[in-house]
């Protein structure tokens, strides 16, 4: 990403904001997507207009106390646009360079973000890829490591998956923080990615710090099994780009160059031999075949599911009527992407979660 489109101021000059608050709109070459304040203080300029398009680090607003006199303010901006050199800023803010590891034949590609504390693993759902946790993953690495694996069959890593079995999957997923040495972590799997989370967490539980279930797999026996059918036969772009949309509650969030990227994925050697393995396995004749709902109960780590209130892909009934030690979050006008689609609540919520979990593991 070198430049992202601004969309809406979503506050007011002047207005009190605070770390995590929703300032305006961007819109990338992957999605429509909110930028959250940093710090607190008072937003005291907007230098970006809307619908303007402004380079990666680019200056959008300065927020300041509100004590700060005026002319500082017009003197910071003045000298940052003076300063500022959009292919350094583009270098500087480029971001971890994504990394393979192989396991006994099988190479896994990951994302690494942030230092020390109890470290994460982020797991994807059906045919996504580390990039499905672009609005989480800087936020959710503020005071922990957090690893955002591609799994097997997706992404970078192999596409050999086996026989797509559940047990599989966790136990690539064990392999990997093996290798990694992360001998406990919070776990966090969206969709088919919430199932395998729920497998490993159940097979190793003193390694699984928490678990944090995105609109998962395994909770339920209905699925969109149309979009499952519809993913995996899709070679052009107009075959695709309705399948995609309906992981949204607003289809306009779906961008060319995300339905571009899926279609690049496709076709990829090995791809749909490894797509039509996991749904044979996952969502045979459009149903969920694993369903792990009962055994939620058994899980002595914290429990957090989060589920988009218009999930169109896996129904947000199954978030109802969980075993009391599951706690649960709702959030309002989001699909089965929640956690792109509702970022800035996603990533207070998980954040919140994960810091108890670290104080309960540490008592």
């Amino acid at each position: 990403m070198k430049e992202g489109k601004v969309g809406r101021w979503l506050i007011d000059q002047g207005a009190q904001v605070q770390p995590g608050d929703e300032l305006l709109e961007i819109e990338t070459d992957k999605i429509l997507g909110s930028l959250e304040a940093s710090a607190s203080g008072v937003l005291r300029r907007k230098v970006a207009t809307e619908h303007s398009v402004v380079p990666v680090a680019g200056l959008l607003g300065v927020i300041a106390d509100a004590a700060v006199p005026d002319p500082e303010i017009d003197a910071f901006i003045a000298d940052f646009q003076a300063r500022f050199v959009p292919e350094e800023a583009e270098r500087e803010a480029s971001g971890p360079t994504p990394e393979t590891i192989d396991i006994e034949g099988q190479s896994l590609c990951y994302l690494r973000r942030g230092e020390g504390g109890q470290p994460a693993v982020l797991l994807h759902g059906f045919g996504g890829d580390f990039n499905n946790w672009l609005f989480n993953h800087e936020v959710l690495a503020a005071h922990r490591a957090v690893y955002a694996l591609e799994l097997p069959g997706h992404g970078g890593s192999s596409k050999r998956v086996g026989s797509g079995t559940i047990s599989e999957f966790a136990m690539a997923v064990a392999r990997f923080v093996d290798a990694l040495d992360l001998p406990r972590v919070h776990l966090a799997g969206h969709s088919m990615g919430g199932a395998i989370a729920i497998q490993f967490a159940l097979t190793h539980p003193r390694r699984t710090a928490s678990l944090t279930l995105v609109a998962s797999a395994g909770l339920g026996p209905d699925i969109d099994g149309e979009y499952i059918e519809g993913f995996i036969r899709a070679s052009r772009r107009n075959e695709l780009r309705p399948q995609i949309e309906k992981l949204f509650a607003d289809p306009k969030l779906v961008s060319r160059q995300m339905v571009e990227d899926i279609l690049k994925y496709k076709r990829l050697d090995g791809v749909e031999s490894a797509l039509r393995t996991i749904a044979n396995r996952f969502f045979p004749e459009g149903r969920q075949a694993i369903l792990l709902r009962d055994r939620l109960g058994e899980l002595s780590m914290p429990v957090l599911v989060i589920w988009g209130s218009n999930d169109r892909i896996v129904t947000v009934s199954h978030a109802q009527g969980l075993p009391q030690n599951v706690m649960t979050q709702i959030l309002p006008e989001s699909g089965h992407m929640v956690h792109m689609e509702a970022a800035a609540q996603f990533n207070r919520a998980v954040t919140s979660f994960w810091e108890s979990g670290d104080l309960s593991g540490s008592s």
